[in-house]
């Protein structure tokens, strides 16, 4: 009787998780209603991501604060980056999937550093993205005699006004702060991620590509707030395609490669490579060291 109670639900497992690897793909009549649910699809969608248990303050009996970069050249972080473009509703980039939502204002809580302390609007985060500038021959154009008006005042041929955007190619790492402690009540190590953020190219230095180019953080995005938008946005999967892993899945589980940049200090929590300066080798070594040091921490507690 339990086997066959098994077996029906993994079968219930396998189907549902196969209506999410490309909505109505295999129901749709035409082309375009690929990727489009049903209102009774969605009435019987009822699929919210796996909430995080309560953590006391007395429950913890060691915790550390951890930033990390996620280098999307790695390919075990692909699925991070492709695609470039958006090939469908279920194929986006995890770039496209936050800035859409901050757009539609479905993720609310966006920040300008890992600390969370302020808030970054719609409007600050896109002017740091995009940059509009005018030719040499649209200078001349304004200074001629040719210009055009209108309302009064000197227009310039849309030709020669060029616009520099940011988008999801240009995202070369995310990086991560999480939080490791050890759960004494469940007697385990654990992580709670807190906040990602895309790292892409300063917008100026991609207009000029004779410059080196120089890639900072753009905008810091709450985690435990964006879940919701991160399990509805799913990822590629090179195993098996009919059964895709979201977004919230993906980070939570730790599926991908990163690097410890930092730890908190009493040094007003100093980077590694502020004290390890230009010696790569070693500020690897060091990363591995602060990983060890965590993970060495649960060890020694079964050591007696």
């Amino acid at each position: 009787m339990s086997k066959t109670i098994f077996s029906l639900t993994v079968l219930f497992c396998l189907v549902a998780n196969t209506g999410f690897a490309q909505s109505n793909l295999l129901n749709a009549k035409t082309p375009d209603q690929i990727g489009k649910r049903t209102a009774a699809q969605d009435s019987l969608d009822n699929d919210k991501p796996l909430p995080y248990g309560y953590v006391g303050d007395r429950d913890v009996l060691f915790g550390r604060k951890i930033w990390e970069t996620i280098d999307l050249n790695q390919r075990i972080n692909y699925p991070l980056y492709y695609p470039i473009e958006e090939l469908s509703a279920d194929r986006r980039p995890l770039y496209q999937v936050l800035m859409t939502a901050i757009r539609a204002g479905k993720i609310t809580e966006v920040y300008d550093s890992s600390y969370f302390t302020t808030k970054k609007t719609l409007k600050d985060i896109e002017a740091s993205l995009r940059s509009t500038d005018t030719s040499d021959a649209g200078i001349e154009e304004y200074n001629s005699d040719v210009v055009s008006y209108r309302k009064g005042k000197k227009t310039i041929s849309p030709e020669y006004i060029i616009t520099t955007e940011i988008d999801a190619s240009d995202v070369s790492a995310y990086d991560i702060v999480g939080f490791w402690y050890f759960d004494k009540r469940q007697g385990e190590l654990k992580y709670r991620l807190l906040g990602i953020a895309p790292v892409v190219v300063d917008v100026f230095s991609k207009k000029d590509q004779s410059k080196e180019q120089e890639y900072n953080p753009s905008f810091w995005v709450y985690f435990p707030a964006a879940r919701d938008v991160l399990h509805q946005a799913k990822a590629f999967n090179d195993r098996n395609s009919a059964i895709p892993i979201d977004f919230d899945h993906l980070l939570n589980a730790r599926r991908f490669s990163g690097v410890v940049t930092k730890e908190e200090n009493v040094y007003g929590d100093r980077s590694i490579d502020a004290y390890l300066k230009d010696n790569a080798q070693m500020q690897l070594l060091e990363s591995e060291r602060v990983r060890d040091k965590i993970r060495n921490f649960e060890q020694d507690m079964w050591n007696y």
